[in-house]
């Protein structure tokens, strides 16, 4: 059975697919899970993940763009854009503790990404979390 770190990669290449074009990835997104071996509850909190970025997009994006200081969200890799999508999400819209959730991102990122990635990725989602930390 796949941990919650797996379906998070399993989330961030879903929505890099999409991103790059592949609109029709939503049809196959339980063979993908099942081909993960995402089962059980880890296959409710995947589609609730998925559903959740997807539905919110506009919102997670406008955000996103808020905290990149020089940069616009278009002109960014695509995984390092699909790793903040999925980290300002979840530091947005679900009660898991915000460090475990720029933790994720971070671990991704060192997985996926090139080697400025982490720390880019760990200031975007960072400025993120203090300021729904002021807002509180």
């Amino acid at each position: 059975m796949a941990t919650r770190h797996q379906v998070r990669e399993s989330i961030v290449g879903l929505l890099y697919a999409s991103d790059i074009g592949n609109e029709g990835i939503d049809k196959f997104v339980d063979e993908i899970f099942e081909e993960k071996k995402i089962r059980n509850n880890q296959l409710e909190f995947a589609k609730d993940l998925y559903s959740g970025i997807k539905i919110n997009l506009v919102e997670v994006d406008t955000v996103i763009n808020e905290y990149l200081k020089e940069w616009n969200l278009s002109e960014i890799g695509n995984i390092e854009r699909a790793i903040l999508r999925l980290g300002t999400y979840e530091l947005l819209h679900s009660d898991l503790d915000d460090a475990v959730v720029i933790n994720e991102a971070i671990e991704l990122a060192k997985k996926l990404c090139n080697d400025t990635s982490p720390k880019f990725i760990n200031g975007v989602l960072d400025a993120i979390k203090k300021e729904k930390e002021s807002k509180a």
